[in-house]
C-alpha cells in the first residue's frame, strides 16, 4: 500500500522570477493557503532568463516526465502577456496537468505527453478574489493549481479550447545523405554545452555517423568554423578540446571538455 506521504499532490513551479523577489513565495503562499495539509511544491527553476519562453519550454519538456503521475506543472514566463487578452489555460494530458499562459510555453511538454483537453481559465471562483493586471502567477495560476491538487475537475475552469493554442516556432532541421545537417542551437546549459535540434535518430541512419568521426561545425553568426570529434562522452576528449556528442536528452550537443563555451557558441 502506498503511504499517505507518497499520495500527496505535487505542484511544480517554473518561472523567470528569480530568487530574490517576493513573487515565488507569494505563489507558494496562495497554494498552501488553499491546500495546506497536503500540497508538495517543487521548484523546477526560477532562473529562466527574463522573457525567454523558448528556454522555459525546453526546460519544462526536459523535466516534466520524471515527476509522478498527476503532477501539476505551473509555468509563468509571460513576456507582454499578463493583463492583456492573452488566455490563461490549463491542459490535461495523459499523465499530467499543465497550467500557464497561452503563449506556447506549455505546448512542447504537453504535446509530448499527449493532450487530452485544454481549458481556458475563466471561472473566477477558482482565482483569487482580486486579480491584478500584472501578477497572474499569484492570482490565477497558483490558485488554479491548488484547486486541481484538491481534485477539481478541469472542465470547471472554463470552456474547452477548440481553436489552436499558441505554439512556438518549430525547430527546422535539415539532414541530407551527403553528410550535411543544419539546425538552430535550442538550449545552452549551465556548463555552456550547446544543444542542437538534431536528434540521435537523425545521425545514425542518415549520416552514418560513428564515434571517432570528425565533424565540421559552422556557426555563421558567431564566425565559428571548426572541426571536432564525435565522441561518446566528455571524458574521451582532452581538457579544453571541443567535441560533439549525443546528450542525455537525445540531441547532438557541442561541448568543450571541462571548460565553458568561452563565447564560441554562447
Amino acid at each position: 500500500m502506498r503511504s499517505e506521504a507518497l499520495m500527496r499532490p505535487i505542484i511544480t513551479l517554473l518561472t523567470d522570477f528569480g530568487y530574490e523577489s517576493y513573487f515565488v513565495p507569494s505563489m507558494k503562499g496562495v497554494i498552501l493557503s488553499l491546500n495546506p495539509p497536503s500540497a508538495v511544491i517543487i521548484d523546477i527553476t526560477h532562473a529562466i532568463p527574463q522573457f525567454n519562453v523558448y528556454k522555459a519550454a525546453f526546460t519544462l519538456w526536459a523535466s516534466y516526465k520524471y515527476f509522478p503521475r498527476d503532477t501539476i506543472h505551473v509555468v509563468v514566463v509571460d513576456p507582454g502577456g499578463v493583463g492583456t487578452s492573452r488566455r490563461a489555460i490549463a491542459i490535461k494530458t495523459r499523465n499530467y496537468y499543465f497550467v500557464g499562459p497561452d503563449n506556447g510555453v506549455l505546448m512542447m511538454a504537453a504535446e509530448d505527453d499527449g493532450i487530452i483537453e485544454i481549458r481556458a481559465i475563466e471561472n473566477r471562483e477558482f482565482m483569487r478574489p482580486v486579480v491584478s493586471s500584472t501578477f497572474h502567477g499569484r492570482d490565477i495560476f497558483a490558485p488554479v493549481a491548488a484547486y486541481l491538487s484538491l481534485g477539481l475537475d478541469i472542465s470547471l475552469l472554463g470552456p474547452r479550447v477548440t481553436d489552436p493554442p499558441v505554439r512556438l516556432q518549430g525547430i527546422t532541421n535539415r539532414v541530407s545523405r551527403g553528410g550535411f545537417a543544419s539546425s538552430a542551437i535550442i538550449y545552452i546549459d549551465h556548463f555552456g554545452n550547446a544543444y542542437t535540434g538534431i536528434r540521435e535518430s537523425d545521425l545514425g541512419g542518415v549520416l552514418g555517423l560513428e564515434y571517432g568521426n570528425e565533424l565540421r561545425i559552422v556557426i555563421p553568426r558567431r564566425n565559428v568554423d571548426l572541426k571536432v570529434r564525435f565522441l561518446r562522452s566528455y571524458g574521451y576528449a582532452n581538457e579544453g578540446e571541443a567535441l560533439a556528442l549525443i546528450n542525455s536528452e537525445g540531441f547532438l550537443e557541442l561541448s568543450i571538455n571541462r571548460q565553458l563555451c568561452s563565447k564560441v557558441w554562447c
